[in-house]
């Protein structure tokens, strides 16, 4: 593998556009095209500045070798990886608030509830299942608030 192919993978691997690196190098997004197309070479300085960036050596940078291009497909494919795995755990998160939601209302409305069809004739005040309804609220919002604290914890 070649500079122009490692810079190209290298870019792609840390999921940067060819003008968010021209950015970040002060060089133009043309610039990058071309030493990815193998039509021009960066100088030693940009070179230095793409090492720090992706994080390797100048050796790697420019010797060539067949091993790093495994590299960067590992990389790659565990950055892949930690996403879906985060994709995940964010749809596991939202299904249990939802879900702790929902069971805290229902007991909230089962309370509302047995309590019209015991205390029938004494007319409860609608103030009474209104403030039943804002503490089930409460209750709601902590126990997402303490889950989301206990899954921080562990990460």
């Amino acid at each position: 593998m070649d500079l122009s192919e490692k810079i190209l993978k290298l870019r792609k691997a840390n999921n940067l556009s060819q003008e968010q690196l021209a950015e970040r190098l002060g060089v133009s997004r043309q610039s990058i095209s071309k030493w990815e197309s193998g039509q021009s070479a960066p100088d030693i300085d940009r070179l230095s500045l793409l090492g720090d960036i992706f994080n390797v050596t100048l050796d790697y940078l420019i010797k060539p070798s067949e091993i790093d291009e495994l590299s960067i497909r590992t990389e790659m494919l565990e950055k892949q990886q930690e996403e879906i795995i985060r994709k995940a755990m964010k749809a596991q998160d939202i299904k249990f608030h939802i879900l702790s939601s929902v069971a805290v209302y229902l007991i909230a409305m089962a309370l509302i509830f047995v309590m019209h069809s015991y205390f029938w004739q004494l007319r409860i005040p609608p103030i009474v299942a209104f403030s039943i309804l804002l503490i089930a609220t409460a209750i709601a919002i902590f126990i997402n608030l303490k889950y989301k604290k206990s899954r921080r914890a562990k990460e």
